[in-house]
């Protein structure tokens, strides 16, 4: 799968223009996602220097990315010099979603396992455990 992931206030938390404490296990269940071979797209409105931050953060945590604001490594923009904000992508991680932003466990759980929300609700996941983040995944 092609998934774009958001930063701030999905992967960190909200302080733009300031990098935020990072969100628990985001960074883990995406180095766990592109280890299963799926393209991560960092998709942000960050630009410039805030968004060179943002890639340098990731990068020095282990996590690179398929592309970043774009759909393909290196896109270049329409003669404006920038890239379009549209990206293509199976999956939209953003805490702007709907009903916000699952936790990271539940988030890998849907994307490792192909399901639904529907689905989800259905075989109890989203319920608070005490168990640590990888234990319901056998580590």
């Amino acid at each position: 799968m092609t998934i774009a992931v958001d930063f701030d206030g999905t992967i960190v938390e909200h302080r733009y223009p300031e990098i935020g404490k990072e969100k628990p296990f985001a960074l883990d269940t995406l180095k766990r996602l592109r280890d299963e071979h799926h393209k991560l797209i960092l998709w942000t409105v960050r630009e410039g220097r805030l968004l060179d931050e943002a890639v340098s953060f990731c990068r020095s945590r282990g996590l690179e990315f398929y592309a970043v604001n774009s759909t393909v490594p290196g896109e270049a923009g329409s003669g404006s010099g920038r890239s379009s904000r549209k990206v293509v992508a199976d999956l939209y991680i953003d805490d702007r979603n709907l009903g916000g932003l699952p936790d990271w466990g539940v988030i890998y759980e849907m994307v490792h396992n192909r399901l639904t929300y529907e689905s989800l609700l259905s075989t109890g996941v989203t319920s608070t455990r005490k168990k640590g983040f990888f234990s319901r995944f056998g580590f």
